[in-house]
């Protein structure tokens, strides 16, 4: 019962009985006003032997009388109202019931009000004579026949129609098996012999459903098994190139810092043109140096999970300011930390030092590049949701080019020989905290980016 197919056999069912008893009421309205007129058909005929014969013997007369099943017969002929035939009421009338103008409203609600009054009560049908024999017949009858008739045909009908719904649902459960379950069941299989071997072509569907939902649905996962294979073959290869990019990185590092070892004695010649190469030397062979780090820390498979802790966050900033006063040098830069004293965020203290350090790093690297006096501010306030942290500095703006590709490695690179990871690591890890960081603002006045640690709602 829990499968397509099995609930659409009890669905339907179910609505093919309900249509029956939608069509019930009327059809047992309509069985009982049957039943009555033929009674009032049968009354009409007895009491033609009276007009035939004006004195009847009484055992006739109440034959007649048991043969229409009714107590008494009145006929209104010209105006006249006579009573044709009659025997003695068990009890007093309790309802009329006029058929000649009833409409379909009325004739329902007294077929279902007889239908659950169980007592037998006397009551009083009129009705127009067959063949315009008068202008009313009426006749007097027990309610329990009519009741009875009434339960034994709406049984008959009930059974019907629950052998018509069983059929019809069983035909219809047939036809869903074979039309829409085994063609799904189809489409099922092929995904789970995908799933166990997705990078086996032989795994693809071929749409071969001539209905059409069925057939866009096949197209739909061809499609889809299609584009994952060849992305799972170009992951696989991009992973293979990776490897190999690591391990050169890491031998080409290795290399270079012993050349950058070389050119510091270089530095120290006497030599006017060696003199005046050296530096460059040096700036080639240290960028090409930190090119090699930022692969090398990019091509990680994933950076650790950080490890919460309530942290102030000044300490943290104080910490990057230290380090990166260190490499001012003799350029007018001024690095300031804004944090307040009090503020503590929950986050990885070794995670959060990383993201700082690289976003003041683009700072202070946008303003020397520049040549002119620049300010660096770090800043944070707690609001009602997050933590907001924000990198500011009075630097040239970042190009267009840059902000389309602000967090896209290898090409988000601002300065000359920069490679464009440092920023993507950083969001990579403030989204490891449940956060966000973006570029908030950028022009010649300046540039800000802005991270948004959520506070969540834990207790400390």
């Amino acid at each position: 019962m829990n499968s397509l197919s099995g609930r659409f056999l009890i669905l339907t069912t179910v609505f093919v009985m309900l249509a029956e008893v939608l069509i019930f009421v009327p059809s047992i309205a309509r069985f009982r006003e049957d039943f009555l007129l033929n009674r009032l058909e049968r009354a009409q005929i007895a009491s033609l032997a009276l007009l035939a014969d004006d004195m009847l013997a009484d055992e006739l007369e109440a034959e007649l009388l048991v043969n229409a099943g009714v107590y008494n017969v009145v006929l209104r002929r010209d105006e006249v109202r006579q009573l044709m035939l009659s025997s003695p009421i068990p009890d007093r009338i309790s309802k009329t019931f006029d058929l000649r103008d009833a409409s379909a409203w009325v004739l329902i609600r007294d077929a279902t009000l007889r239908l659950f009054t169980p007592e037998n009560e006397v009551i009083r049908v009129l009705g127009a004579p067959v063949k315009d024999a008068g202008l009313l017949i009426e006749v007097t009858m027990d309610s329990d026949p009519l009741r009875m008739a009434m339960t034994d045909y709406g049984l008959r009908i009930l059974g019907l129609s629950f052998v018509i719904s069983i059929i019809t649902a069983s035909f219809l459960f047939l036809a869903v098996r074979v039309v829409l379950v085994r063609p799904i069941k189809s489409v099922v299989g092929y995904m789970q012999r995908y799933a166990s071997a997705p990078e086996d072509a032989r795994g693809i569907i071929s749409p071969n459903s001539k209905v059409t939902e069925l057939r866009e649905a096949e197209e739909a996962l061809q499609m889809l098994q299609t584009d994952l294979t060849q992305a799972l073959k170009q992951r696989e290869r991009l992973a293979q190139l990776g490897g190999a990019v690591a391990k050169v990185s890491h031998d080409l590092r290795n290399i270079l810092t012993s050349a950058q070892l070389f050119t510091d004695r270089i530095e120290a010649s006497n030599d006017p043109l060696v003199a005046r190469m050296a530096p460059k030397l040096v700036n080639s062979i240290t960028r090409a140096v930190s090119l090699c780090e930022s692969t090398l820390a990019f091509g990680r498979a994933e950076e650790p999970a950080p490890t919460l802790t309530m942290l102030r966050l000044r300490e943290i900033a104080e910490d990057v300011a230290t380090s990166e006063r260190l490499a001012l040098a003799n350029a007018c830069v001024e690095i300031v930390n804004e944090v307040p004293e009090d503020l503590v965020v929950r986050a990885d203290p070794e995670q959060i030092f990383r993201v700082i350090m690289n976003l003041v790093r683009n700072a202070r690297q946008a303003l020397s590049t520049s040549g002119k006096p620049g300010r660096i501010s770090v800043n944070a306030s707690e609001q009602e949701k997050d933590w907001c942290i924000e990198i500011s500095d009075t630097g040239p703006g970042l190009p267009p080019k840059a902000q389309e590709n602000l967090f896209t490695p290898f090409q988000g690179g601002v300065r000359k020989g920069g490679s464009g990871l440092g920023l993507a690591i950083s969001q990579e890890l403030v989204r490891g905290h449940g956060g966000e960081l973006f570029l908030k603002t950028t022009g010649p006045e300046g540039t800000t980016f802005e991270i948004r640690l959520p506070r969540g709602d834990m207790t400390f």
